[in-house]
């Protein structure tokens, strides 16, 4: 009986540790005004290897995560699947993006961080953020 639990337990721990990503640019911003949290926009594509990259080596890391669902919504659109507004660069996946509520971009980025290097830009977020930009 225990043996049958076990794989339970793993799989909940395992979605605990995933971001519930939003796939509509609207929504993610009606959401960030009623939670009152800015937006984090990765903007990927299929078959993109540094997109890959990205979410193997930085999103599946337990701290990103839970800072990502503590401050922000996070939004994921594919270039190839999903409706980008015309505003953002679609091109040099992956892409970042920081996003008040209002729509308005607080920080841009591109490329493959590793978890360090993604923190640096949340740190780059906050100062953009204290400085009242």
């Amino acid at each position: 009986m225990k043996l049958l639990f076990l794989p339970f337990i793993f799989i909940a721990t395992l979605y605990s540790y995933e971001l519930d990503w939003i796939h509509n640019y609207d929504e993610a911003l009606k959401l960030a005004q009623k939670e009152k949290k800015n937006v984090y926009l990765f903007i990927g594509a299929d078959n993109c290897r540094f997109c890959e990259r990205f979410k193997d080596l930085t999103l599946s890391k337990k701290e990103v995560i839970d800072t990502l669902k503590k401050d922000y919504i996070p939004l994921y659109l594919n270039r190839d699947q999903h409706k980008i507004p015309k505003r953002f660069i679609i091109q040099g996946v992956p892409r970042h993006y920081f996003i008040t509520p209002c729509g308005e971009i607080i920080h841009a980025d591109a490329g493959s961080r590793e978890p360090d290097g993604f923190f640096d830009i949340l740190d780059e977020v906050d100062l953009k953020l204290d400085d009242g930009q």
